[in-house]
């Protein structure tokens, strides 16, 4: 099913590496331009050149964006109009975990948390929203967690932060909708992920991947961790017209977690 989002003009936060990398290959590779941000403006520019590489000269661009920053986001979503000719998909990707149980965490954690799992969420819908406008039907794709939708007694702050997403996605949905456009908005919540993100934590333990892997698989019915491309062909649909009916909802890749 090539070209399933022939046409659409997209911008990825977070885009450098792991999720997001794997997300503006996957639209790429059916038919989007692609605008890869991250704050990593080095390895935004080295996963946009393997991307054209593969498919074609200005297939992607990549921009430098820290996605706590107001006017960052603005230049992110002026460059998407220059480069790109329009905005029709935004996917909030970036995000990070936040250490520590409710005694441990420190307030400093937990704003970084706050700032970078939600308070970007806010900044990418209410900026690009304009333009947007120009270009429906179009898609927000806010990445959220399983966590956001399951508590943990050990991680209050990344628990909060994703939940903030999932409800924040919702209330951009009901606005655009009563608004008349034609514009979705829908949280993804992934269980644990094969990604540099997961590498870190792995390392903190002190103990083997094979390890840590074995023993997260274990806690998922499906008893396998996910890959990044069990992620991105959820964001492909949502970011495809197939999706248009689809609107405020939450998208569970979690290896059958949320069911038990």
């Amino acid at each position: 099913m090539s070209g399933r989002v022939q046409g659409k003009k997209a911008l990825i936060t977070g885009a450098a590496q792991g999720l997001g990398a794997a997300q503006a290959m996957m639209l790429a590779r059916h038919g989007a331009q692609v605008l890869l941000a991250d704050i990593n403006a080095a390895g935004a520019a080295t996963q946009a050149e393997a991307i054209n590489a593969e498919l074609g000269a200005g297939t992607a661009h990549s921009v430098a964006l820290d996605v706590t920053q107001e006017d960052q986001w603005i230049a992110a979503v002026d460059a998407a109009s220059e480069l790109m000719g329009g905005l029709s998909v935004l996917v909030n990707n970036a995000g990070v975990g936040v250490r520590g149980n409710i005694e441990t965490c420190t307030l400093a954690e937990w704003q970084r948390g706050f700032a970078i799992n939600v308070e970007s969420v806010f900044l990418g819908c209410q900026k690009a929203l304009p333009l947007m406008k120009e270009s429906q039907p179009g898609s927000i794709i806010n990445i959220s967690s399983i966590a956001g939708l399951i508590a943990s007694d050990t991680m209050p702050g990344y628990n909060a932060s994703k939940a903030a997403v999932w409800m924040l996605s919702k209330s951009v949905a009901l606005y655009c909708a009563k608004m008349g456009w034609d514009i979705r908005s829908n949280s993804v919540h992934p269980t644990f992920i094969d990604t540099p993100i997961l590498d870190g934590m792995v390392a903190s333990t002190g103990k083997s991947k094979d390890v840590i892997m074995d023993k997260l698989a274990r806690q998922i019915p499906l008893k396998r961790v996910g890959h990044p491309d069990d992620i991105a062909n959820g964001v492909l649909y949502l970011a495809s017209d197939e999706s248009r009916f689809m609107t405020g909802a939450e998208l569970k890749l979690d290896g059958g977690i949320s069911a038990m």
